[in-house]
């Protein structure tokens, strides 16, 4: 029987390891391992990948997120917009910040915020909107930015998922105000341990994110605020600058593993599949189907040897750390929460794991 693992993340290594290796030495050959020349040099390479002025290496997209928030001044008392159905993380770095998340529900059909839904939701307390790009497709920018223009608000993108998608042929991270990305293993443009980067085009937001994330000092044992530590090592950078170079091919594959997906499994009644407006370019970070029948396609796809996972089971309104929303009703994103399962999608699959896994799913009996 055939093994389809959900993510392989030695094959990108083995794919990439002489320049891998080389990186490696690089690093340790110079003696250097905290703000040095790797990270400077991936921090203007990816700027420039992302179409922005400044790019600012940290420890994770987590951070990423909560240093804009803290750099844009949003804080106690402060309310920011943010999606119903995601990862808590986006949550968390409203919560960090000590500002209050603003749930809205998302669009049933590509599960980002639904723009039509936000502008109820804005008071007088409200600072900020911050959509996801969640699986790797672009949330609907321009209706959120002119509601943002509007009332005056700011604009975050979580792009932690997001690496290269493009809305309207612009790459996300340059969308907004600023954008955080995370450098997780699993990521699109995934490093070898934690990391993330904050993106803007605002010489005021990168200073002060770039002020914060190193104990509040521009100058070595100078304070000016207080600060946090966050920073992007160099191991970690040099590793990345490797693998952008490949980034863009890598999600060519994604991208031509899901059109296998979405060709062959239209016609599977039980699997309800994403949709890509035209004006999306996604990464397919995932690949996401629902259906009522979870639970035990999951179990028949283990048994013939694919992996899946749920992204995600609980949403953040029902986790036991946002106890306090647990009066709030949000029935699209709990029954997506509810319905969702990731297939595996990599740049190291081929077109006969997308066969294998089609046969799979036709031998599934109602």
């Amino acid at each position: 029987m055939k093994k389809i693992p959900f993510l392989d993340l030695k094959q990108p290594y083995l794919e990439l390891k002489e320049e891998l290796d080389q990186a490696y030495q690089r690093v340790m050959d110079s003696g250097w391992y905290i703000y040095g020349e790797e990270l400077r040099a991936f921090e203007a390479e990816f700027a420039d990948y992302c179409n922005v002025k400044y790019c600012i290496g940290v420890g994770n997209g987590l951070d990423a997120l909560h240093l804009i928030l803290r750099a844009m001044d949003i804080g106690e008392g402060d309310e920011v917009i943010v999606p119903s159905n995601t990862f808590i993380a986006t949550w968390l770095a409203v919560s960090y910040a000590g500002a209050i998340p603003v749930p809205i529900e998302p669009n049933e059909k590509t599960y980002n915020i639904d723009p039509n839904r936000i502008e109820a939701a804005i008071t007088e307390k409200t600072k900020a909107i911050m959509p996801v790009h969640l699986y790797g497709q672009p949330a609907d920018m321009d209706p959120i930015l002119e509601i943002a223009s509007r009332y005056r608000l700011k604009v975050i993108e979580d792009a932690a998922q997001a690496h290269g998608a493009r809305y309207k042929g612009k790459k996300t991270g340059g969308l907004s105000d600023a954008a955080g990305f995370s450098f997780y293993p699993g990521k699109n443009l995934g490093a070898f341990g934690d990391g993330g980067a904050v993106t803007t085009n605002d010489p005021v937001i990168a200073k002060k994110v770039r002020l914060l994330s190193n104990y509040g000092s521009l100058i070595k044992y100078t304070h000016d605020v207080k600060g946090f530590n966050s920073r992007l090592d160099e191991l970690q950078a040099a590793f990345l600058r490797v693998k952008l170079r490949h980034l863009d091919q890598w999600n060519a594959r994604r991208r031509k593993i899901a059109d296998h997906y979405l060709q062959k499994f239209t016609c599977l009644t039980f699997l309800i599949l994403p949709e890509v407006p035209s004006w999306s370019e996604p990464v397919w970070h995932l690949f996401v189907v629902r259906t009522p029948e979870r639970e035990r396609l999951q179990k028949y796809l283990a048994s013939c040897g694919i992996q899946t996972l749920i992204h995600y089971p609980v949403p953040p309104h029902r986790q036991c750390a946002y106890r306090d929303f647990s009066n709030v009703s949000l029935p699209v994103s709990e029954k997506i929460h509810k319905e969702v399962l990731s297939l595996p999608i990599s740049p190291v699959m081929d077109e006969n794991d997308v066969e294998y896994i089609w046969n799979a799913l036709e031998g599934f009996k109602l």
